[in-house]
């Protein structure tokens, strides 16, 4: 009930932290998180996928992810690109998360750790290369964040070049995660 009435008490700016701050005070399992999500309002909804990353270490809550990206409710799509989709989505999927924000107007700057999954991608930058040819052909405009991510799949992507150069180190093939 607190967590259904936490717009009202808290006002819509602070209910996203109260709720998350009330599932993470009962300790909600993924089994409950996936209830309270399933059951919930848009906003209910936001609130279990920004408490993800502190609730859940592994993958069992993923579809409540994969959910929130097969909407059009651009909250939902920015709360699913967190944290949590950042350490668990295949890359598959987070290639076209990455395009949804795209889509939907979502900035990506909502999209956790996008410079190491993005970085040296070929995958995700023929994908963005294909969806600006796309636009580009039915006389619309691109959207400026997809040029922002294209520069990050390159090799030597703009934060890779600004850190200073480490040794080379021996491939472990953990690498091929994004």
């Amino acid at each position: 009930m607190r967590f259904a009435e936490a717009g009202r008490r808290c006002g819509q700016d602070h209910a996203d932290a109260a709720r998350v701050l009330l599932l993470h005070a009962a300790d909600a399992d993924p089994a409950t998180l996936t209830r309270v999500y399933e059951q919930g309002t848009a906003a209910e909804r936001r609130a279990v996928l920004h408490a993800l990353p502190h609730l859940v270490k592994g993958p069992e809550t993923l579809p409540l992810v994969e959910d929130a990206l097969r909407t059009n409710d651009t909250r939902l799509v920015a709360a699913a690109v967190g944290p949590y989709a950042a350490r668990h989505l295949a890359p598959h999927d987070w290639r076209h998360a990455v395009l949804k924000c795209l889509f939907t107007g979502v900035p990506v700057d909502a999209v956790a750790e996008l410079d190491r999954r993005a970085h040296a991608d070929a995958e995700l930058a023929r994908m963005l290369g294909d969806y600006a040819g796309e636009r580009t052909a039915a006389g619309r405009t691109v959207p400026s964040d997809l040029h922002r991510v294209l520069a990050l799949t390159a090799p030597t992507a703009p934060s890779a070049a600004a850190a200073p150069s480490a040794p080379a180190t021996p491939s472990t093939g953990e690498e091929q995660e994004s």
